[in-house]
């Protein structure tokens, strides 16, 4: 199912990066949490701005990629709280940014049949 065009997508990474980097001061985090959103901050910001998105610069991550890492993050998320055995504002922090990555995901078009074919660029 695809809801959310590429631009858009890339604007949702943007907007995902930016939670990450505030979220321990805003939610608060601290410790382990708080490092955990940085870090996350640092690699989807790193991984969309490396991405071969169809309409956006080539890149050298490709879209699958991106996509699979996407995934991956939004199941992940959500466990994270329980195996670290975070409560609080933490645990509700990782639920709903991973059900939200999650989300996002699955309305972008990361399948095979929604990709459009790329056109060699020149230049």
């Amino acid at each position: 199912m695809t809801l959310i065009r590429f631009s858009a997508h890339r604007l949702f990474d943007g907007l995902t990066v930016i939670g990450f980097a505030v979220a321990p001061v805003l939610v608060p985090l601290s410790g382990a949490a708080a490092r955990l959103a940085w870090a996350l901050a640092a690699v989807h910001c790193l991984m969309t701005l490396a991405t071969s998105f169809p309409d956006g610069p080539r890149g050298i991550v490709p879209l699958r990629w991106h996509g699979g890492a996407e995934l991956l993050v939004g199941i992940m998320l959500p466990a994270a709280p329980f195996l670290a055995g975070w409560v609080g504002p933490a645990r509700w922090f990782y639920l709903v940014a991973g059900g939200v990555i999650l989300l996002i995901r699955v309305m972008s078009p990361f399948t095979p049949r929604d990709e459009s074919p790329r056109a060699p660029r020149r230049g």
